[in-house]
């Protein structure tokens, strides 16, 4: 039988062939370092773990949950971007909640794409900002991620030779995977720029808190007459350690924001009920839960940059996000970061995410996540430079990982 039309869509999913390896190497009994999914080791902060806890005792709270997310958290939502970047929100009409910044970019696509539809996406970027489109029947067309006069020049020529017209163009600042932040004066330029070419912006922002400077990452949404065409996603996955819990926002333009609610009201119920009152309850905090997440990622990515570089593999130093997006070192270039992956599986027990599994520029890369403690970075570095110093007399002896299936 033929695949099914929009399975066929779909590439093969890169990072399954790494974790298949990681399996079978850990059922053969080695210690696997984990630094490939981004997926928060950090538990949840114990007053939001005790709020659902408290609510969810309350059988009322049993029932099926708002689609577009209970008032009260919408509230909390549109507080924060006031506190937070200075933007206005009406609760009710420019705030949804969303099962998590990945459903949400999902269901936008679903919203607004007609089959033939041209989007303009970053390449390399988070997959679901790509396939979301894809597998609605839209048309990607790759653009350069880089926040910075380059970025604009090949905007140009998509828009102008583009058949038909792109209906949207795809930010995702800062940027998973190669934690590029943008400044205000860039997300002005591209805000004129889709205005000028009346297309829709969608911002991936759901690393807005996790940075390691002095300065936050700005919302597009900050731009005046940005509302008019953007809508913008965030997460309480990462900015408050709740990957599990599901919860996200879209918020925006009205008419967009509509679209999606309504495309929800079809496919889904919503976050449980208690879970959307303990979102709300860390929302409405002071702010010290994030801090608390910012400095424990900041110390993990300095003591990863530290020791993988005296190891013999430069990391540079990401300013956001709890990623590093690192050269595959040169020796190693030629085998693509699948294959190198692979191999640090095998030879190091390392794993990190190839970087084709974010688009085909992203291959002479690997994206490393944050998500060991330091004991268990520098474990890795010790593993990694072990790997390094002897692959020149070992590496004439490995037989393709492939061919052992």
């Amino acid at each position: 039988m033929e695949e099914f039309h929009k399975v066929r869509r779909l590439p093969p999913y890169v990072f399954e062939q790494v974790n298949r390896l990681k399996a079978s190497a850990r059922a053969g009994g080695a210690d696997i370092i984990d630094l490939g999914m981004g997926n928060p080791d950090l538990p949840t902060p114990q007053a939001i773990v005790d709020k659902l806890c408290e609510v969810v005792r309350d059988p009322r709270t049993h029932r099926y949950s708002s689609s577009k997310g209970i008032p009260g958290l919408r509230r909390a939502q549109a507080a924060y971007y006031a506190r937070r970047f200075g933007v206005k929100l009406n609760p009710d009409t420019q705030v949804v909640a969303t099962l998590g910044s990945k459903e949400g970019f999902a269901n936008m696509a679903q919203a607004i794409t007609a089959p033939g539809d041209v989007v303009l996406c970053p390449n390399p970027t988070y997959p679901i900002h790509a396939f979301g489109f894809l597998m609605t029947g839209g048309v990607i067309r790759s653009i350069s991620v880089e926040p910075d006069d380059t970025f604009f020049p090949p905007l140009e020529r998509a828009i102008k030779h583009s058949i038909p017209k792109p209906i949207a163009l795809i930010i995702n600042y800062p940027s998973n995977p190669t934690a590029h932040v943008a400044t205000l004066d860039f997300y002005k330029d591209v805000v004129a720029f889709a205005k000028r070419n009346d297309i829709v912006i969608l911002s991936d922002l759901a690393y807005s808190e996790i940075y390691f400077g002095d300065t936050p990452p700005p919302s597009v949404l900050e731009v005046p007459g940005a509302m008019d065409c953007t809508v913008e996603f965030t997460s309480m996955s990462k900015t408050f350690s709740m990957p599990g819990w599901r919860i996200g926002f879209a918020v925006g333009n009205e008419r967009l924001i509509s679209a999606l609610t309504r495309v929800k009201s079809y496919l889904d119920y919503g976050a449980f009920t208690p879970i959307q009152v303990a979102a709300t309850h860390a929302l409405n905090g002071d702010g010290s839960d994030i801090s608390e997440v910012r400095a424990v990622y900041k110390r993990r990515r300095d003591v990863l940059v530290e020791s993988f570089g005296k190891a013999g593999f430069e990391v540079p130093p990401p300013e956001a996000t709890m990623f590093a997006w690192a050269k595959i070192p040169e020796k190693f270039r030629h085998l693509g970061s699948l294959e190198f992956s692979k191999l640090l599986v095998e030879k190091a027990d390392i794993a990190v995410a190839p970087g084709i599994g974010f688009g085909e520029m992203g291959d002479d890369y690997v994206r490393i996540a944050l998500v060991e403690n330091e004991h268990r970075i520098r474990q890795a570095a010790r593993n990694l430079k072990k790997f390094l110093s002897t692959a020149d007399d070992t590496l004439h002896n490995v037989i393709s990982l492939n061919a052992r299936r």
